[in-house]
């Protein structure tokens, strides 16, 4: 095979792959900026719960606040867990094609945001 041919699919894979690094990356983000703001009313609602002693408040507050927030909260962090995973895995993608095309060092993760941009 042609080592011209076999450099150029290569590097057209890559780009592939690269791009959906992007894309993974982009919604890691705003999953992230979603999780953020679960926790902080995660947090407040368990607080003002904890400082709260009418039972009958303190139940509706769970109810209405509470559980929903955490179960959004726990759902966005296995989402979070999820993106990083497939960071990981198309990274390898990259990381081996650079190894079989012979590049002394592969191009590190955070620089395929750069070279897409």
């Amino acid at each position: 095979m042609d080592s011209s041919y076999l450099k150029k699919s290569l590097n057209e894979w890559k780009e592939e792959i690269l791009e959906l690094l992007a894309e993974i990356d982009k919604e890691y983000e705003k999953v992230k900026q979603e999780l953020q703001v679960y926790n902080y009313k995660f947090g407040i609602t368990k607080q003002v719960t904890q400082s709260t002693v009418n039972e009958e408040i303190i139940r509706t507050i769970r109810e209405i606040y509470h559980r929903p927030f955490e179960e959004q909260f726990n759902r966005l962090k296995a989402e979070i867990k999820d993106l990083e995973e497939k960071k990981r895995v198309f990274g390898m993608f990259v990381d081996k094609i650079d190894k079989v095309q012979g590049k002394d060092q592969p191009q590190p993760l955070s620089e395929y945001l750069t070279h897409i941009s």
